[in-house]
């Protein structure tokens, strides 16, 4: 079997593979080449990827990348090829990629029904750190939002580092989060195929952004609401509702009546309730692994 460094050329034969394995699963799947840019934006794909080929072409998908003091892995077999040992290979792989970093943790994904991956992350010292759901609703009619004074994000630098802001301080609680600055964050926006600042909405308060929502189109399937947030001072208004009935609402008229996010099962804002109370159910579930390094 060959092995070697992937691009973005084969980021569509990536999204395939990946595919494959969720619906092996049972799971609804619509992977993208872009969501495969995405995913791999930090990692140096020369050094830090791999593909595994046989006769019948991609078999196994490898990456990893450092984000502050946590590496991350994400390692995926085809169902074809299971139990040939490639899934301890890769998991060695980005082990031994990830172990002289400077970092103090490593992350690896796991689906959440793929209980010989849970199995074979726990047998090299990984346990079950947390949980996280992907939720959908399928629109049956145009939503009503609440009397919330809603804007569309102008796009405008400014803008963008006010709405940065807002977005970064609503994400100070959340397991993980660390913010790569913003200069850095709306490079990577404004470089994503799927950036559409149509779809990019906030609530203000005065001369302050309260909430923001950024969503992206033809994401999994439909409408994606790919972060929601508001910040601590304004929390308890019906903001976030507002917000998220607002994107509905968007897509339905977009014609895009399936909305997809993904949630922490332990956030703590409780945000899994109000998805549930707009309509949203859990549709799946993905699991971080992790492993403490020592010095």
């Amino acid at each position: 079997m060959n092995v070697r460094p992937f691009t973005a050329d084969d980021f569509a034969a990536v999204a395939k593979l990946l595919e494959d394995d969720e619906r092996s699963f049972g799971r609804r799947a619509d992977v993208s080449a872009n969501n495969i840019r995405e995913w791999t934006q930090f990692t140096d794909l020369p050094n830090e990827s791999w593909l595994y080929e046989d006769e019948e072409g991609p078999a196994a998908v490898g990456f990893v990348h450092v984000y502050g003091i946590v590496g991350v892995g994400v390692g995926v077999v085809h169902p074809r090829v299971k139990g040939r040992g490639i899934g301890p290979e890769l998991l060695e792989r980005s082990d031994a990629a990830l172990r002289d970093r400077e970092i103090e943790k490593i992350h690896q994904f796991a689906l959440g029904s793929d209980t010989a991956a849970h199995a074979l992350l726990e047998s090299r010292g990984y346990h079950d750190a947390r949980h996280f759901f992907e939720m959908a609703i399928e629109l049956a009619e145009r939503p009503d939002v609440p009397d919330v004074a809603i804007e569309t994000f102008s796009g405008e630098d400014a803008d963008a580092r006010a709405f940065h802001e807002a977005l970064n301080e609503a994400f100070q609680d959340h397991w993980e989060h660390q913010d790569q600055g913003f200069d850095k964050w709306w490079e990577r926006h404004r470089a994503n195929p799927s950036y559409d600042p149509t779809l990019w909405f906030v609530i203000r308060d005065g001369d302050e952004i309260a909430a923001t929502c950024r969503n992206e189109a033809n994401r999994n399937g439909g409408g994606y609401v790919a972060t929601l947030g508001v910040r601590r001072p304004w929390r308890g208004k019906g903001y976030a509702k507002a917000l998220l009935l607002h994107a509905f609402r968007e897509f339905w008229d977009r014609g895009m009546p399936r909305v997809t996010l993904g949630v922490d099962a332990e956030n703590p804002t409780g945000a899994t309730h109000l998805y549930e109370r707009v309509g949203m159910n859990v549709e799946s579930e993905n699991v971080i692994f992790e492993k403490l390094l020592t010095p």
